[in-house]
């Protein structure tokens, strides 16, 4: 580990500012001028000389008045000196950034068709102000399976549909999205402008799997529930992309987010759902509670301006 200090060849540890001392008679080639430059006393560059040429087990400098000479060994230990103390800066530099949330990494989940429209607005404002720090994306099917990810410490965030188990994570909503009818573009309600969730009572559904925890799949189901029926599943589905392209083989109809839409498969006509039954599926950032990484920090923060969420509900 480096200190104050690099290792040497034959004494103690070279000390850095015997090394900035160095330098600084390197190329003054005087005494006091160094010492001046520095902003020490005489005798001390001196003292500090004799000690570092101790270490390194060799003259350096030589010294017939108060002007001094490299030696073949000083001129050649000049490059090194310059490339420790750069390396030493350099790391000093990184070390600060990274505190500051600076340079460094995130990783980030992605969940679901609307999370790739949304992402793009956090993660490019992100990336002008902090283009240091390395963004890696972690794409997966299913928010459960970015909670798991979550908790291990696999990614520092995620773009997930709610709700988000409390404890140890801590969640913001950031967009409403609503559910939407999905039929085979022969069905007798593909035409209409809105598809009253009841008539889908006696459908045959295509949906995700049900145990790879798809909150799209709980909300579907509890929608229907509200509507007064539970949903006949006749097929299930790893995807989004696949239910889309079953419903268009007439396999069955679908609840699907509205950004199912922009998939744009033949055969397939999305719907609204009529009426009060409430359809919506909340998208949230999620992050570890007690996760005080400057880096997690400042892209929370950059999501807030970037994604502030929906407008608030009024009372009644």
């Amino acid at each position: 580990m480096v200190h104050e200090s690099a290792g040497g060849s034959d004494g103690g540890p070279v000390e850095l500012r015997h090394l900035r001392v160095f330098l600084a008679l390197a190329e003054e080639l005087h005494f006091g001028r160094a010492a001046t430059r520095l902003h020490i006393a005489q005798p001390a560059p001196s003292q500090q000389i004799k000690q570092l040429e101790q270490d390194v087990g060799a003259v350096l400098l030589e010294r017939p008045t108060r002007q001094v000479r490299l030696t073949g060994t000083g001129a050649a230990f000049v490059g090194h000196a310059r490339r420790v103390l750069a390396e030493i800066e350099h790391a000093r530099e990184s070390v600060l950034l990274t505190e500051c949330g600076e340079r460094g990494e995130i990783r980030v989940g992605a969940t679901g068709a609307i999370t790739w429209r949304l992402l793009p607005r956090a993660a490019r404002t992100y990336r002008e102000r902090y283009p240091p720090v390395r963004m890696e994306l972690h794409p997966a099917v299913f928010s459960g399976a970015h909670i798991g990810a979550l908790h291990d410490g696999r990614i520092d965030v995620g773009f997930l549909r709610a709700p988000v188990p409390s404890g140890p994570l801590s969640s913001r909503v950031i967009v409403n999205e609503s559910l939407v009818a999905v039929l085979p573009e022969g069905h007798p309600l593909a035409h209409q402008r809105e598809v009253p969730l009841a008539d889908l009572s006696s459908e045959s559904f295509v949906s995700y799997p049900s145990m790879q925890g798809s909150a799209l799949r709980d909300a579907a189901v509890h929608a229907c529930c509200s509507a007064g029926f539970t949903p006949r599943v006749m097929q299930e589905a790893p995807d989004t992309h696949t239910v889309v392209a079953l419903v268009g083989a007439a396999v069955g109809v679908a609840l699907l987010p509205a950004s199912a839409e922009s998939l744009q498969f033949e055969g397939v006509v999305f719907a609204p759902i009529a009426g009060d039954v409430d359809v919506r599926v909340p998208i949230a950032l999620a992050w570890r509670r007690h996760d005080r990484s400057p880096v997690r920090a400042r892209f929370l923060d950059t999501a807030e301006e970037a994604l502030p969420g929906p407008p608030a509900e009024p009372t009644a």
